[in-house]
């Protein structure tokens, strides 16, 4: 008896932990996002962005905070978030903490439906990122398929996810290579990763899709402390560890091409956050509300360094995200192996 309660009384801590950290997650989201409102060439002082977001102001206050800076704060928001909740689940289903959509070739081969819609077919607007999202979905399908033997085994599905991230970032190489430069600079975008143009239509539908996608993942997730102890505990524990997988990939994939159809492959937020997020919040598991936050407060303040870190120029949040990201990978890199070793 004296144990159960003890596991409890752990538990329990790890909720309040875990609620903890959310909640500042989002107040910090909240204070920078403020704070970028004000920031800029026309600048807007605190009280003047106050009386705005309360409905007052004058005319070009709003114009300036509500029509070109709260949907590219928005955006980021959102952006982070999805990308974040995906690379949790894509790191607790596969067990592998370089399990990141971004590495696997997801978020690449939405970049590369998007370069292909564009330089190729001519389209623009919402048929590239329609295009994106399919791109996205369709590897994924792909390194599905090739990674299934009697059941999804997370080394296959990594090791098949780095290849198709280098075959697609190659064709979109070579996409680019063979273009006008005009065209090129079209659809650089699509390589980089950035939440300047995100507004109207395509936030509103990010917006809706990742509502329903962390809603969807609120109760799909209760499988995920049982899947970390591996198929064969989970199914000892009444959990159908390959329907679960599937559900949480799915939805994790949903994720991640709805993002990337809108802001482009936005490179490491799916891979650091969720590890800040385990880190923060303890415990040992997938945290993936805690992953949610971080990578809204990521994205947000990598986007308002790019803008401001260096006056006079404006470097793309893809670009920033890969500043950050890319010592932390081989940061982790190192680890993993001297834990090996």
């Amino acid at each position: 008896m004296t144990a159960v309660l003890e596991v409890e009384a752990v538990r329990r801590s790890d909720r309040r932990r875990h609620a903890a950290v959310v909640g500042i997650g989002i107040a910090v989201a909240v204070a920078v996002g403020l704070a970028a409102l004000s920031f800029g060439a026309a600048g807007v002082s605190a009280d003047r962005v106050l009386a705005v977001l309360l409905g007052g102001g004058d005319r070009l206050d709003r114009l300036v905070v509500l029509d070109l800076r709260l949907p590219r704060i928005l955006a980021a928001v959102l952006v982070g978030t999805a990308f974040a909740l995906a690379g949790a689940v894509f790191q607790a289903t596969l067990r592998n903490p370089l399990a990141s959509p971004d590495i696997l070739g997801i978020s690449t081969g939405a970049s590369l439906a998007a370069v292909w819609a564009i330089l190729v077919l001519g389209a623009g607007g919402a048929l590239v990122a329609g295009a994106a999202f399919g791109g996205g979905l369709l590897v994924a399908l792909v390194i599905w398929l090739a990674a299934w033997r009697r059941g999804l085994h997370g080394v296959r599905f990594v090791l098949v996810g780095v290849g198709m991230a280098y075959l697609c970032g190659s064709t979109v190489a070579w996409l680019l290579a063979r273009s006008d430069v005009r065209e090129a600079q079209a659809a650089l975008h699509w390589t980089v990763g950035s939440v300047a143009d995100v507004r109207g239509d395509e936030l509103a539908v990010l917006a809706i899709g990742t509502l329903a996608c962390g809603l969807a993942l609120a109760f799909a997730t209760r499988p995920l402390r049982a899947l970390a102890l591996g198929d064969e505990h989970a199914i000892a524990l009444g959990v159908r560890a390959d329907a679960a997988r599937v559900v949480l990939l799915v939805i994790a994939v949903a994720l991640v091409a709805l993002a990337t159809s809108v802001a482009g492959p936005v490179a490491f937020v799916a891979l650091i956050a969720p590890a800040i997020a385990r880190r923060l919040a303890g415990g040992g598991g997938a945290s993936v509300a805690a992953a949610g936050a971080v990578g809204a407060v990521l994205t947000l303040a990598a986007d308002v360094v790019g803008q401001f870190a260096v006056p006079g120029f404006t470097a793309p949040l893809g670009v920033v995200t890969g500043v950050i990201g890319a010592p932390y990978l081989l940061w982790l890199l190192a680890r993993t192996e001297r834990t090996r070793t």
